[in-house]
């Protein structure tokens, strides 16, 4: 039975901290918000975006280490943020938050963390914990902010311990919004912020928010839609009262076992009515488990702005075999083993081969396990809007 690893004594100046449930302490200093929080700890790849990252409901319940080591020279806005729901419960990062330096700031980074209830860490070393992650998986932690310097390491460490993880667990019914919405964004622009784009002449998308970004239904909207935003637990008479003319499944956080209980009858009814369905992250994984495969909790998960996926399969045909450059924020995949014979795998990551993208033959039903809406990140994935949204005519 391994040893828990000796604990470091809280340096001069320590104002926060962060307990893995193996035992092991990461002293920093703390900022943004005070308290408490616990999560699984990820980390992510991406040089930009941090305050899309730290706002994408996909990241309820996480603490996510930033690589790159410049974090807050932008500062924060409104218009980046992704969601007004639960996101990140806190971050860490290399060094002391940069002060902003950008003409699109309208608040520090630290003071929009303490606003929104997040708590930060700074001066890790997070090549450190990025590695330990990649050799040893995702571990649970507490993070923790004191400015006195005041901590209980041996009740975080119990808490901690005694947290369950996201394994098994539905957090989509967390972060989904309470009422339907008609969506009205379109994306943005510099100099004019997000345009509109509604009609009742265009295609109406049902989009079903399992913890989504804004940024998906504004694409939506860019491609052609007209879309109506339902939560999470809508039920297949209600989508069918709307009339639409195609579905879409959002991201969203946790176990896509968990959420699928209640989701996955309802993707199943759909795919019996030839409804055309469109899925991202979430919404892929629980198109495939309604298809018939099966979902894995990865060991570290696939997180950041710059993930090669190879189109595969006869779906793409002249495009085949071509690489993206795509944006990711997964701790769950699809088994690709688990594909029955009528589901065909048409993406995989250069990475690690997993499976980044099925279709559902006889069927008009796709997904993708990436984030084409690239928010942040690289923009070569927008023929998936216009594919889902061209189709529906």
């Amino acid at each position: 039975m391994a040893s828990a690893p000796s604990r470091p004594a809280q340096p001069n100046g320590a104002t926060g901290v962060l307990v893995l449930a193996d035992g092991s302490v990461i002293w920093g200093k703390g900022f943004g918000a005070t308290g408490d929080a616990i999560g699984e700890v990820c980390f992510n790849t991406s040089m930009t975006g941090y305050q899309e990252v730290m706002t994408d409901p996909s990241y309820a319940a996480q603490i996510v280490t930033f690589t790159f080591p410049h974090i807050g020279n932008v500062g924060t806005n409104p218009e980046d943020i992704e969601s007004r729901v639960e996101g990140a419960v806190g971050c860490v990062v290399r060094e002391e938050v940069t002060p902003a330096s950008n003409f699109r700031s309208e608040q520090q980074f630290v003071e929009w963390m303490q606003a929104n209830g997040k708590i930060g860490l700074s001066g890790v070393d997070t090549r450190a914990l990025t590695r330990r992650i990649r050799l040893s998986g995702a571990p649970n932690a507490m993070i923790a902010h004191s400015p006195e310097g005041k901590f209980d390491v041996d009740a975080l460490l119990a808490k901690a311990q005694g947290w369950a993880g996201l394994e098994g667990m539905d957090l989509a019914e967390k972060v989904t919004r309470d009422a339907l919405e008609d969506w009205a964004g379109s994306y943005w622009r510099l100099g004019h912020g997000y345009g509109t784009g509604q009609g009742d002449d265009r295609p109406h998308v049902v989009a079903i928010d399992y913890g989504a970004k804004d940024n998906i239904f504004r694409n939506l909207v860019r491609a052609g839609a007209k879309v109506t935003v339902v939560p999470a637990k809508t039920t297949i008479e209600e989508i069918d009262a709307l009339k639409p003319d195609g579905v879409f499944l959002s991201n969203g956080p946790g176990d896509p076992a968990a959420t699928g209980e209640y989701a996955v009858p309802v993707i199943k009814a759909l795919l019996e009515r030839d409804m055309p369905l469109f899925g991202i992250c979430l919404g892929h994984q629980m198109l495939a488990l309604a298809a018939g495969a099966k979902t894995i909790k990865m060991h570290q998960g696939h997180r950041g702005a710059n993930h090669p996926v190879q189109r595969v399969g006869d779906t793409w045909q002249t495009s085949r075999d071509l690489v993206e450059i795509t944006s990711m924020n997964h701790g769950f995949a699809v088994d690709a083993a688990t594909l029955p014979p009528d589901v065909e795998q048409t993406h995989v990551s250069l990475f690690d081969g997993s499976n980044c993208g099925i279709a559902i033959k006889g069927k008009r039903a796709f997904g993708v396990q990436y984030h084409p809406e690239a928010s942040p990140g690289p923009q070569d994935s927008f023929y998936l809007f216009e594919k889902f949204v061209g189709g529906l005519g």
